[in-house]
């Protein structure tokens, strides 16, 4: 099972995600939050906000409770291998 390991603010609205698998990518989340609504995103359409991102069992997670999965968030970030 892939893992989100590190997560880095890398812009506005963007994070710099290192994968278990050796991959790394840039997860758009402006794009993300664009194509969605609910009350637990609304947070996140805050740029300091969205910086208050952690990490929890691999997951991209907001103090709110909002949890991404780390493969919903794989299939949304373009990968890198890592050198």
């Amino acid at each position: 099972m892939i893992k989100v390991l590190n997560a880095r603010p890398a812009g506005d609205f963007q994070l710099e995600l290192d994968f278990s698998d050796h991959t790394h990518g840039v997860f758009d989340g402006a794009a993300y939050l664009a194509t969605r609504s609910g009350p637990l995103l609304d947070k996140l359409r805050d740029a300091n906000y969205f910086t208050r991102v952690f990490i929890d069992a691999g997951a991209l997670c907001w103090p709110n409770g909002l949890e991404l999965s780390p493969a919903k968030v794989r299939e949304l970030t373009p990968l890198h291998t890592a050198a």
